[in-house]
């Protein structure tokens, strides 16, 4: 019923959304005001519209695109509808989905703004400071995305074209909202009294504007760190350094999932995994298993599932190119599920038969060991990853709707992230305690979990990887690995993370361009690794001077174009 009321009260509020002034509200005698309706009523739709979209562009923007460019999760095995190449060749319509998405999501933030800023209808300098938070978060996301996207006159209703501006411009811009955030809120804890009081209507924190004061230093901590030495950047140790001391240092924000509204309200994996059966499906990417595993991590059974398992014949070709690659395949593939492990450790044997044309059939142990897919395979080696010799998420990520079972929330800041970027500006110099901060940020990120304190202990107490050691290039290099796994589920933030720092190095195209193409998977990328989404049809169909203008600047409009910031 709740959620009815709201999408009641959202559609009023959508309509007045699409006006070019929002001072018309207050000539007209049938519209809202303070006394009719609280801005608390807006809050969760301005949440969800940043992080939780309808299934359209949920599958085409995290599923199809950001968590397979992160390296956590992967297509391409022999059931799949497609290769592993489905993203790293441009396709418009999926490209123009994502863009639609997020371009279109500042309409909704920008109507928000303008309720609650100083002579809104719904005038609120603490809602008004969620409202900044909630733009620094949107542009974050949306920038690291495409890289120059309109931002200065993006909300500009006598601006039917704006201009697209530079990543220093539009960091410097979110900074600059997140101080007067961080000011408006002060020592207030609530947005005030009576139907001014935020509670549950905020999927992040239920109304503590202490937490939201906090996940406004951990997100100006975020930006400054991803920009720090940039090429002209000149703003980065101040923003930190005013940053570290008050960041989410044991609290999350997440956006716990609703189990049971509509697919095309806020989607989960759960609506593209069930009803698109075995063939739209994905496994875990094998660098990310590879980390959790060879490092005796205990989030492994949190994160994937051990592969089925089971008899295989791997039928050689009798004609064409797969004939001359089929030993090249067989030794990839075998080699690959020998590094395979149960959970106590226990290495997978692979038992292999060739019959008397070649063909040679295998047989994994069933249930109890686990190995990820590599990623970027193309369709020369599809024929012969068949999914069950791989693991699947776990059925808490992939979970439906509906059935009284809990869902992976959306991750939106947690505190492990916190305190990885703390120890990464710990070891740039910037603060102190990189060890603590460390190994709070894996403590942390195990209890999102669900792992137990005496795993993690058991974790922290016996794997180098653990500790910090090695060079300073080194120590952000382990930081920046663990911030990556932590951010499983994430792919858009994982994958700026592997693009700002260079790691996890093992990811196909990362540290030396793919050169295989007898296993991999080159695209329009030809083999270096993806750096940016293109922008939408869209875009070009109705600003397209100004997308032009910033491809003259940043580069062509290519997903293998580096942002400012990338590594």
């Amino acid at each position: 019923m709740k959620n009815t009321i709201l999408i009641l009260i959202f559609s009023v509020f959508f309509v007045i959304s699409c006006t070019s002034d929002f001072d018309e509200i207050n000539e007209n005698p049938t519209a809202l005001t303070a006394a009719d309706v609280s801005a608390k009523y807006f809050v969760t739709n301005v949440q969800t519209g940043v992080y939780s979209p309808n299934r359209y562009p949920y599958w085409r923007g995290p599923i199809i695109h950001t968590d397979r460019y992160a390296g956590h999760t992967t297509f391409g095995f022999k059931e799949c509808w497609w290769s592993d190449g489905l993203g790293y060749t441009y396709t418009a319509g999926y490209t123009g989905a994502v863009w639609g998405w997020q371009a279109g999501t500042n309409g909704t933030l920008n109507a928000f703004t303008n309720f609650v800023k100083e002579g809104g209808t719904l005038e609120n300098d603490q809602f008004y400071a969620i409202a900044l938070i909630m733009k620094g978060l949107y542009y974050q996301r949306f920038t690291d995305t495409f890289g120059m996207v309109p931002y200065t006159e993006a909300s500009n209703p006598d601006i039917i074209t704006p201009v697209y501006d530079d990543q220093k411009t539009i960091y410097k811009g979110i900074i600059a909202d997140l101080d007067t955030a961080i000011g408006l809120i002060g020592s207030n804890t609530t947005t005030g009294v009576g139907p001014q009081l935020l509670t549950d209507n905020d999927l992040f924190f239920n109304g503590n504007m202490q937490d939201w004061k906090a996940l406004a230093n951990s997100l100006k901590l975020k930006v400054a760190m991803r920009a720090h030495e940039a090429v002209g950047e000149d703003f980065s140790v101040a923003a930190a350094t005013q940053a570290i001391t008050g960041v989410l240092g044991d609290k999350d924000a997440l956006i716990k999932r609703d189990t049971e509204i509509s697919t095309w309200a806020n989607a989960v994996y759960g609506d593209v995994w069930h009803p698109f059966y075995g063939g739209g499906h994905w496994n875990v990417g094998s660098v990310l298993l590879d980390l959790l595993r060879d490092n005796n991590d205990p989030r492994l059974t949190k994160y994937a599932k051990p592969l089925i398992g089971g008899t295989f014949e791997m039928t050689k070709p009798t004609s064409g190119t797969g004939v001359a690659l089929y030993d090249k395949h067989m030794n990839f593939l075998i080699s690959h599920l020998e590094k395979g492990t149960d959970g106590a450790g226990n290495s997978m044997t692979v038992t292999q038969a060739t019959a008397a044309d070649g063909t040679i059939t295998i047989t994994v142990p069933e249930g109890t060991h686990y190995v990820g897919q590599p990623t970027r395979m193309n369709s020369k080696i599809k024929p012969y990853l068949w999914t069950k010799l791989f693991s699947k998420p776990a059925d808490y990520i992939t979970q439906a709707k509906n059935q009284g079972k809990p869902i992976a929330p959306q991750l939106v800041m947690t505190a492990a992230e916190s305190h990885f970027l703390l120890a990464e500006a710990a070891v740039k110099g910037i603060g102190s305690g990189a060890e603590t901060h460390y190994q709070n940020g894996l403590k942390h990120a195990m209890r999102l979990w669900d792992v137990s304190d005496a795993d993690a202990a058991t974790f922290l107490a016996n794997e180098s990887i653990a500790t910090l050691s090695g060079t300073k290039a080194e120590k952000l290099a382990q930081i920046a690995t663990q911030r990556w796994i932590a951010l499983y589920t994430d792919g858009a933030e994982a994958w700026a993370v592997a693009r700002d720092s260079g790691v996890p190095a093992n990811l196909p195209g990362m540290s030396s361009t793919i050169t295989d193409n007898d296993i991999y998977v080159m695209g329009d990328l030809n083999g270096v690794f993806p750096q940016r989404m293109r922008y939408g049809g869209d875009a070009y169909n109705k600003n397209g001077d100004n997308v032009n203008a910033a491809a003259a600047t940043q580069g062509a409009d290519l997903q293998g174009t580096k942002l400012w910031w990338a590594k």
